[in-house]
């Protein structure tokens, strides 16, 4: 098999790898199904990944490189900070556009008895990409008092997050959209 090719089935793998989670968690990366999504056999996964733990890690991990440079992508074309923080949530709702699909973090979060130490750490690894997003956003926006922002970044990771997971389970965008909009009203989000 040539390079590219080689790099190609990797890349399909991730990606089948990467869908199966957002639809189904952790749990839902299973090399059978990866390998008929990507035309190649089960056990050819394992020239890639070794066992399920390494690919789950390396999801993990690529959906938080994802995450960095969708964050960066906001700040750059957002007026301000406060305009920064007014899209956040857009990226969550783009997993909802797409077929229903949950972020990958979220949902690997909620099966974490099950994760591997390392898909783990990635995992948490994202949550602190947001926070951490968030928190800088939050203090060049001047909103709130400095020693509170990483409290409030949390709050809007979790209230976004959960916004997500609440019109998942009605498969209704309407709800994530409302729900937004209730938390620049009354609730962590700037309006």
């Amino acid at each position: 098999m040539a390079a590219a090719t080689k790099e190609n089935a990797r890349e399909a793998i991730l990606l089948a790898a990467r869908e199966a989670a957002m639809t189904r968690g952790y749990g839902g990366i299973n090399f059978r199904d990866l390998a008929a999504k990507v035309g190649i056999k089960a056990a050819s996964i394992n020239y890639y990944f070794a066992n399920k733990a390494l690919l789950g890690e390396a999801v993990a991990r690529r959906y938080q490189e994802d995450i960095a440079r969708d964050l960066e992508a906001i700040s750059a074309g957002a007026q301000d900070a406060k305009d920064a923080l007014r899209r956040y949530p857009s990226i969550f709702r783009a997993s909802l556009e797409r077929d229903n699909r949950m972020c990958l973090s979220s949902f690997m979060a909620a099966g974490r008895d099950e994760l591997p130490e390392p898909v783990l750490q990635q995992v948490q690894a994202f949550a602190d990409i947001n926070v951490a997003w968030l928190s800088k956003q939050l203090a060049a926006a001047a909103i709130g008092l400095p020693e509170s922002v990483e409290a409030r970044a949390r709050a809007i990771y979790a209230a976004v997050a959960g916004a997500q997971i609440i019109a998942r389970s009605r498969s209704d965008i309407a709800v994530f959209d409302a729900l937004i909009e209730s938390y620049r009203a009354a609730g962590p989000l700037p309006s």
